[in-house]
Formats: structure tokens, C-alpha cells, sequence
């Protein structure tokens, strides 16, 4: 008879990435045990998505992934696709719809995804032990184990370890590093963590030149100049169209979350208040009138009126001529500015970089270093867009490894 406290399979972490391994592996008959160290799984589930969770995204491609290996994603992303997650959406007759951009949120409340995840669990006699925080993983080698996981509420032991722990994101959700220390433990290498999805916070001067005018939305097309580093040949970093909103300390909205996840310190980014439009174009026909008043009304065609107001002041001495005119097309398409930072790990939605992908397999994630040890979800280094991405993410890099187990 197999002891109380040895399993096959500790999975440290009952999020999204944890609950649908714990699943998986529990299918194929392996006795699994699934660790979290707040009061109840999924809590993170349940904030995303303004609370409807958007649990993927139909046009989820590698290619809307951040990672220091671009093409590491590609093999889990393929063999379980938005579709086999939808599948299981619909067997628990979870009604949902799409929103923009192939974003998939439930119709109601998330707690359906986390109860889907919980039953799932319960069918596949997976033994859940919350409250139960983790304070080391150790090898164990024995005939019938090789780590040893070290609790809160008891020491277990197992035949495979699976760290789906998260990142450092959202600290008053229970975010920690512990899912960094026990890879490092076992020798692995971290791409930096850095906060992603994040808003950007501006510089003093900044601050006075436009946080009065928080809560101001417009659509932009928000770029990056600086790539940031990859393994193999460079790719250019996506521009996002969507809304930027300003905020009392920087900026926000859709797009600036997007390219923060790409922005570096001390870099520039790059924003188009006018997409596809030629704004100034009236004003170059013949007999049309050209003054600061005209220009400004031109301008809140396309602007808010208090947003249009300030960036012509701030753009300095108004000029009409041809030339000026051109001037001003070109900077309403190239607002650049340097943040001054971001707003941290408590307001990002996720954590780019984490466990270094060259050490994992990418068909199952277990570790090259150290056998049956495996990452996945948030604390491997690859990181979704805004959208559904990361809930992909976390479904495929887990069913890779619980079909693995």
C-alpha cells in the first residue's frame, strides 16, 4: 500500500496552469497532488477579464508570445489549441462570447471556468490541499520517489514535481518567487522577471504636461523602437492598435499594456494619435482658412478637445504654412515619450521573462537538468499579449506536461 504522504506527481500552485495539469496527469491514473498556498484555488482566474475571464483567444499564434526563444511555445501551443479548450467549455455548457480581437470571455461570472477546473479535478481524484504553503523541494531518491516537498502542513514526496507557481505579479493575490528559487535550486537559469501588461508612469515634467487630463481615452497605434533581445534572428517588436488612456500618473489603456511587456528602462515608445488619417488635409485646400482656432477644431476631429488643446500647446509655436502643417502631421504620428517607469508588479497583469526555455523540453516541459521536474504557465519565460494569451498559454503548457506525467 503506497503511503498517505508519497504521490506520483506534487503540483506546486492550483491556478490555471496547475488545476488543468492536475487533471490531466489524474486521467491517466497517476495520484496527484495539488498544492496552493491561498485559501482557495483560481484566485486569479476569478479577477481576470473585469471578473467574465477571457480564457483564450481564437487567433492564438507563437507569434503573440514574448520569450527569449521565439519558436519555444510553437510544439504545446499546437498540440492543444483554443479549440480543445473551448471543447471543454462547452461540456461544462459554459455559455461565452467574443469580444474584440478573438477574445473569448465567459458570458457570466469566471467562477464558472474555476469550477470547471475544480470538477474536473474531483472526477480525476486529484487530492487538492489548500492553505498548505511551500517552503522547499529537495531530491528524494527512493524506489518509489525522487523530490521531497517540504510544507506548511507536512512533508510529501513524489515521482515528479511540476512548479505552476506564477510569477511575481499581483503580490496581494499571494504572488511570490518561489517558483524562481526552486528552479534555481536545481540549477536553472531566469530570463529577469520584469512586470508586463503593465501601465507606464511618467516623468515629473511629463506629469505636469498632461495627468491633469486622467481619464482620457483615445486610439492610438503604440510602438517600440528598441527590440528587446531574442534568441536567433530578431523579429520587430508588434505595434498594437487600441486605446491609450491617461491616467494620474502615466498612461494606460489596451495599447499601452501591450507594448509595456516590450518596453525597456530609459527607452522610447512611440505612439500614432491619427492611424490611417491624413488630419491636417483640410486645412491644404484651396481657400481653406488657417488660423489656431481652425487648426484646433481640426485637431478635436480626431482628439478629445481638452487632449487636442494641450498636445498643441505643448508642441510648440503654432505654424500654418505648408511646412508647419506637415511638421504637426508627422509629430500626431509620432508621439514619443520615455516613461519614467511602470507601475510595478502590483498592477501588472503578468510577468514577462522567468524560467530560462533552453532548459525545458518544449514538447512536455520537463526539465533537461534535473528528470521529472517540470515548469509551466507564468513562470517559464513566455509571456501572451492582452487577450486571452496567457489562459492559452497556461492550458496548453499544462495538458504538454500532464500528458507527459
Amino acid at each position: 500500500m503506497s503511503s498517505p504522504h508519497n504521490f506520483d506527481v506534487i503540483i506546486l500552485g492550483a491556478g490555471a496552469a496547475g488545476m488543468m495539469c492536475a487533471f490531466e496527469a489524474g486521467r491517466r491514473n497517476r495520484r496527484v497532488l495539488l498544492i496552493e498556498h491561498g485559501e482557495r484555488p483560481g484566485r486569479k482566474i476569478l479577477i481576470s477579464g473585469g471578473g467574465r475571464c477571457n480564457f483564450t483567444n481564437i487567433h492564438t499564434r507563437a507569434e503573440n508570445f514574448l520569450s527569449a526563444n521565439p519558436h519555444f511555445a510553437k510544439s504545446a501551443l499546437a498540440a492543444f489549441t483554443p479549440a480543445d479548450f473551448i471543447a471543454l467549455v462547452q461540456k461544462h455548457n459554459i455559455r461565452f462570447h467574443e469580444k474584440t480581437l478573438g477574445q473569448l470571455f465567459c458570458d457570466d461570472s469566471a467562477q464558472r471556468i474555476v469550477t470547471l477546473l475544480e470538477t474536473e479535478c474531483r472526477e480525476a481524484h486529484v487530492d487538492i490541499r489548500t492553505n498548505t504553503a511551500v517552503i522547499a523541494v529537495t531530491p528524494y531518491p527512493t524506489p518509489t520517489s525522487r523530490f521531497e516537498v517540504e510544507t506548511t502542513t507536512g512533508i510529501f514526496t513524489a515521482q515528479s514535481v511540476v512548479v505552476a507557481t506564477g510569477g511575481l505579479s499581483i503580490p496581494k493575490m499571494g504572488a511570490t518567487g518561489i517558483g524562481y528559487e526552486i528552479a534555481t535550486r536545481f540549477g536553472h537559469t531566469l530570463i529577469d522577471p520584469r512586470p508586463g501588461l503593465v501601465p507606464l508612469t511618467f516623468t515629473p515634467d511629463d506629469v505636469n504636461r498632461w495627468c491633469d487630463l486622467a481619464g482620457l481615452s483615445t486610439e492610438t497605434i503604440a510602438s517600440s523602437p528598441t527590440p528587446l533581445p531574442q534568441r536567433g534572428r530578431p523579429r520587430p517588436t508588434p505595434t498594437f492598435r487600441e486605446k491609450l488612456l491617461i491616467t494620474h500618473r502615466g498612461l494606460s489603456g489596451p495599447a499601452v499594456l501591450q507594448i509595456s511587456s516590450f518596453w525597456q528602462q530609459g527607452k522610447s515608445l512611440t505612439f500614432d494619435l491619427a492611424p490611417n488619417l491624413n488630419v491636417f488635409a483640410p486645412l491644404l485646400t484651396p481657400n481653406a482658412r488657417r488660423d489656431d482656432l481652425t487648426l484646433l477644431q481640426t485637431l478635436c476631429n480626431v482628439l478629445p478637445a481638452r487632449f487636442a488643446k494641450r498636445w498643441l500647446m505643448n508642441s510648440g509655436a503654432l505654424d500654418v504654412t505648408n511646412p508647419g502643417l506637415a511638421r504637426l502631421e508627422t509629430a500626431l504620428h509620432n508621439w514619443t515619450l520615455i516613461p519614467a517607469g511602470t507601475e510595478g508588479f502590483a498592477k501588472a497583469e503578468v510577468t514577462t521573462g522567468g524560467v530560462n526555455t533552453d532548459e525545458l523540453d518544449a514538447r512536455t516541459l520537463e526539465s533537461r537538468r534535473t528528470p521529472g521536474l517540470y515548469f509551466i504557465g507564468e513562470v517559464v519565460d513566455v509571456t501572451g499579449w492582452l487577450g486571452g494569451y496567457n489562459f492559452q498559454w497556461a492550458w496548453a503548457s499544462a495538458a504538454a506536461a500532464g500528458r507527459s506525467l
